[in-house]
């Protein structure tokens, strides 16, 4: 998620300006979020279901072949 189209319940203005510190404290928040979280939180919960059955069939033929 990025801050750019995100207002600032606190003085109304765009949080990407970062004018007051809640402005502030939202977007570093925003920006720290952006690791591993970040990554999967872009993709839709059937994308995220078929990763999961991907990585289950997947570890069951690893498993079959050992």
């Amino acid at each position: 998620m990025t801050c750019d189209r995100l207002v600032c319940a606190n003085c109304a203005a765009p949080v990407s300006e970062g004018r007051c510190p809640v402005c502030r404290a939202s977007r570093e928040r925003l920006h720290q979020e952006g690791g591993l979280a970040g990554l999967f939180s872009g993709l839709s919960p059937v994308a995220l279901l078929a990763l999961l059955i991907v990585l289950i069939a997947v570890s069951v033929l690893a498993h079959q072949a050992a």
